[in-house]
């Protein structure tokens, strides 16, 4: 927290930018830095941005965006872009020190003079509460959601059973643990095993399987027989042990933008957009989203208005039914019969310049730099600690 000796009101408010991180979208992390340190109002905000290296480590990063783009296909990393002499960025205790790399484990103790913390991690250690726990128990505030709404946004399983309980509509899939999928050649099937086999083959084909915890579609793929969903399994479990297997939805893909209401206000839903996937295109992967640089959606999105206005409900909904605080992306599926279904909630949506958290917004009339402004004005409103 930012030293009571200088108030907020005779300076610019201190805000870290949180990056990088151990999990697979550590790359998806520092495009969306860059993206937001391009667009940060820097008349209101001083900036101070801190890198997570994929072992864990915090180090100081230079505060230039263009390092933390995707130039000439190559995705930016964290240690890419503190690979050079960093200035002018320094902690105050004691003045003018500089801010020294923290081994994993520890935080910088320039964290302890901020006001706000602006994560943009995905994934495990970043997304999945285990930050957001650290910041709380340290006492420093943080945009976007608390501890229990990331734990149950980052894992499928039981962001789905809580929509469910809530009466919230999802798609049919089945859970695969560890211990419940025999490996081709393994022997004969536990009991466990061919329930969760009987499970699956309710489901038809074909299916969509990915890590339980995971984003931005990586280890996700497609099954058509039993040969590919065996493939696809041990896809996805080299990112995660546990798995979601989908039924596959007949319908177009459909997103929404959601931010925490304004002085206690219910939440504020984005236009939604329609994902355009064609020709050989199974699904948004991960190449579509983040290393093509086609406009791949259509906003608003092209569906009947009361199914426009039924899907910002739900969207608002789900992200009430998580506990959900600051942002959120919520997406959906919408049928030919005009069913709709939750596919899932993003507590810590990508801010890429190809993402369309913040596209959605500026189509509803909020730019990016006013986004920003938004969510961390809403971070620095809240109580330190527990939420």
């Amino acid at each position: 927290m930012a030293s009571e000796e200088e108030t907020v009101d005779q300076r610019k408010i201190r805000v870290a930018v949180i990056f990088g991180g151990q999990g697979p979208e550590h790359s998806v992390s520092c495009l969306g830095a860059g993206n937001t340190l391009g667009a940060i109002d820097r008349d209101r905000y001083e900036v101070i941005p801190i890198g997570i290296t994929t072992d864990g480590t915090w180090v100081p990063v230079p505060d230039r965006p263009e390092r933390l783009a995707l130039t000439g296909g190559e995705l930016p990393s964290v240690e890419s872009a503190a690979a050079e002499p960093t200035t002018g960025l320094a902690t105050r205790e004691p003045a003018g020190a500089e801010l020294e790399p923290a081994r994993p484990g520890r935080i910088p103790t320039v964290l302890s003079d901020v006001d706000v913390v602006l994560p943009i991690i995905h994934g495990p250690f970043g997304e999945d509460g285990s930050l957001q726990g650290l910041l709380e128990m340290a006492g420093i505030k943080y945009v976007g959601a608390g501890v229990l709404a990331s734990a149950v946004g980052i894992d499928k399983e039981y962001m789905k059973l809580i929509f469910a309980g809530r009466g919230l509509p999802v798609v049919r899939h089945v859970v695969v643990r560890e211990r419940d999928w025999p490996l081709p050649g393994a022997g004969e099937a536990t009991p466990e095993s061919k329930r969760v086999l009987d499970a699956i083959a309710e489901l038809g084909w074909p299916l969509f399987v990915k890590p339980a915890r995971g984003g931005s579609s990586i280890g996700t793929s497609k099954a058509s027989d039993m040969g590919q969903l065996h493939e696809s399994i041990e896809l996805a479990r080299q990112f995660d042990r546990k798995v979601l297997v989908e039924a596959a939805v007949d319908g177009v893909e459909i997103e929404v933008s959601v931010l925490e209401g304004v002085a206690g206000g219910p939440p504020d839903t984005s236009l939604p957009g329609q994902m355009m996937i064609e020709g050989e295109d199974e699904f948004y992967d991960f190449g579509t989203k983040y290393l093509d640089p086609e406009d791949r959606m259509a906003i608003p999105a092209p569906i009947p208005a009361a199914a426009a206005d039924e899907i910002r409900r739900l969207a608002a909904e789900a992200f009430e039914a998580v506990s959900c605080e600051g942002l959120a992306r919520v997406d959906f599926f919408y049928t030919a019969d005009g069913k709709i279904l939750i596919n899932e909630i993003n507590t810590l949506p990508g801010m890429t310049p190809t993402s369309y958290f913040q596209k959605l917004w500026e189509a509803s009339g909020l730019p990016f730099g006013q986004l920003l402004d938004r969510v961390i004005q809403t971070a620095l409103a809240k109580r330190p600690g527990l939420r």
